[in-house]
């Protein structure tokens, strides 16, 4: 293979998802044969038909008919038959590929080394949704379409080039027009068509699920209206590209009737001469002008099937951003401690959703055996985007991250089965004891033991059945399940009292120095921080020309309340507004 063409093969997106569709080719191979024999029945039943209603026009003997008449019915049945094989086939192609490719897409993503936080959810969600299946529609709409064209039509023009090889040539140039020439400015015409629809679903599918979550939030913040005129803007984006495709669409059914009609009129014109000279018998001149009729329902969805290619092909490339690279520059994540003994090390990072918006700058950060840190500061300084680059979640703009953690997201997704089930989400093998334990470690003992069926109760999707506290605790005891050597949990204490938010903090950090682990916490709260071995505490420096923030001070919780009088004032203020006696 040339180079040229080997690297055009290695940049394709849809080549490189290959592999991930796990595509059995002879289900392919077998669903373009069903495709083939549905096709020839119907030229075939246009060939027969119209031998038999010339030959009949002859009145013969009535058993000379008998074969034909039975033709035309064995082709007809045939037709609907193959019809239904060939869909059957070609549609458990398409839906195996795109199972395997959602569950491998699932599996690299779960893998690390993308930014996938750094997507709005409803991207994501028409990523994952929409694209995989236009990736797995390639085989239905595309490659199975083509292979039948091009088997069907070269039988086709065989079949009338026997007959009249003049009316072959014509049937021929006439299949080129619409199985080449169409298809090509199909796809060419629907090339920005295409981009523009998957970047407008994308925004309407995230837009969407952004008024649906957060829509009483926006109105309360009087942006509603705002979002909701975007959302608008956004469908008629995704509309006025829905109307250049049917504009599309129609070019190419204007050309397909074209090329029908002159294909039929050209072996009528040859047929004629070539009839009344004797070289062509007047059954033989029915089957030549007839045939072409259904031959071009070989070619009818070739134009469909280029636009199918080439959206399957930006759908392939939105998803292929989401992958992961072979080996991500920014991390060296490792399964086992480094040689010093450090199991998270950050050096100079800065994190941020992209790399002209630096969120927080010059962070440096180590973690061994039995470490916690905790990372304090005001709402939005960017203590979660921290921990998210920390964890591989999100790539630093600047710096290096080396190791590996999980992070424990505040918001993180309560899936709607039981409670074991849903704490075996960290780690499959999980027993009820290991469950129990894990419970009880976060304060959930009462609650589980109130559970109609105890760990197997069902939850609702997103955590509906459960408080936004039992909701939090839950979560910190899947992480504790986990076999993450590395901790990175994201406000713990919220929708919890100050007595139990405390407490929780401060078992995490028992938990890490009896059992080797590290934890880093994220806490809006300062009265637990004392656990910690050290503290850091974001801010932000006026003078900072990006407005990123920076860690302002760092050390143990007694000398920041001693040295800093911006903390001290904080835990002073937290510690006046607690409610005087609060049960665990």
């Amino acid at each position: 293979m040339p180079e040229t063409l080997r690297r055009r093969v290695a940049q394709d997106p849809l080549l490189r998802l290959a592999p991930l569709l796990e595509i059995r080719w002879g289900r392919v191979l077998r669903a373009v044969g069903l495709g083939t024999a549905t096709l020839v029945c119907a030229i075939g039943l246009a060939a027969a038909a119209a031998w038999l209603i010339a030959r009949a026009s002859q009145m013969p003997p009535v058993l000379t008919l008998s074969v034909a008449t039975v033709g035309v019915r064995a082709f007809g049945t045939g037709r609907a038959f193959f019809r239904y094989l060939e869909r059957l086939a070609s549609h458990g192609v398409a839906l195996r590929g795109m199972a395997a490719l959602r569950a491998n897409l699932y599996d690299r993503l779960a893998r690390g080394g993308a930014d996938v936080v750094a997507l709005r959810r409803g991207d994501l969600l028409a990523r994952v949704g929409n694209d995989v299946d236009d990736v797995g529609d390639v085989v239905v709409r595309a490659l199975v379409p083509g292979g039948v064209a091009v088997v069907a039509g070269l039988g086709s023009v065989l079949l009338v080039g026997i007959f009249l090889p003049a009316a072959g040539a014509v049937l021929l140039a006439c299949l080129l027009v619409t199985g080449v020439l169409s298809p090509w400015l199909a796809s060419r015409a629907s090339a920005s068509v295409e981009q523009r629809g998957a970047e407008a679903r994308g925004e309407v599918a995230a837009r969407t699920l952004e008024l649906l979550e957060d829509g009483q939030q926006l109105r309360v913040a009087g942006r509603l209206a705002q979002r909701t005129d975007g959302l608008r803007a956004a469908d008629r984006r995704l509309a006025a590209a829905t109307d250049d495709g049917a504009r599309v669409s129609g070019l190419s059914a204007a050309l397909e009737a074209g090329a029908h009609t002159l294909a039929v009129l050209g072996c009528l014109l040859l047929g004629i001469p070539a009839a009344l000279a004797g070289d062509l018998a007047a059954t033989e001149l029915a089957v030549v002008v007839l045939t072409p009729l259904a031959v071009f329902e070989v070619t009818t969805a070739l134009p469909a099937a280029a636009v199918q290619l080439r959206r399957s092909r930006a759908a392939a490339r939105r998803l292929v951003d989401l992958l992961p690279d072979d080996a991500p520059p920014h991390r060296e994540p490792e399964a086992a401690p480094a040689p010093d003994g450090t199991l998270l090390e950050a050096a100079g990072v800065t994190a941020g959703w992209s790399s002209q918006t630096p969120v927080v700058r010059d962070v440096d950060l180590t973690l061994r055996p039995g470490s916690v840190v905790a990372l304090a500061g005001a709402s939005g300084v960017g203590k979660t985007t921290l921990l998210l680059t920390a964890a591989g979640l999100l790539g630093p703009v600047a710096g290096q991250v080396r190791g590996e953690g999980l992070f424990v997201a505040e918001d993180g997704h309560v899936f709607g089965t039981t409670v074991l089930e849903n704490l075996r989400v960290a780690r499959a093998d999980v027993t009820e004891a290991d469950a129990r334990e894990a419970l009880a470690a976060v304060g959930l003992t009462s609650w589980l033991d109130g559970l109609p069926d105890g760990l197997a109760t069902g939850l609702g999707t997103g955590g509906t059945d459960v408080s936004g506290g039992e909701r939090r605790r839950l979560l910190v005891a899947r992480a504790l399940l986990a076999p993450h050597r590395v901790l990175l949990v994201d406000e713990p204490a919220e929708h919890l009292d100050a007595a139990t938010a405390d407490a929780l903090v401060e078992m995490l950090a028992a938990l890490a120095r009896g059992t080797g682990r590290a934890v880093v916490v994220a806490s809006h709260r300062l009265t637990p921080l004392g656990a910690a071995d050290e503290v850091l505490l974001l801010g932000h420096d006026r003078g900072a020309p990006d407005g990123a923030a920076q860690v302002v001070a760092r050390g143990a919780h007694a000398a920041l309340l001693r040295d800093v009088p911006g903390y001290r004032w904080a835990a002073e203020r937290e510690a006046a507004s607690a409610p005087a006696s609060a049960g665990p």
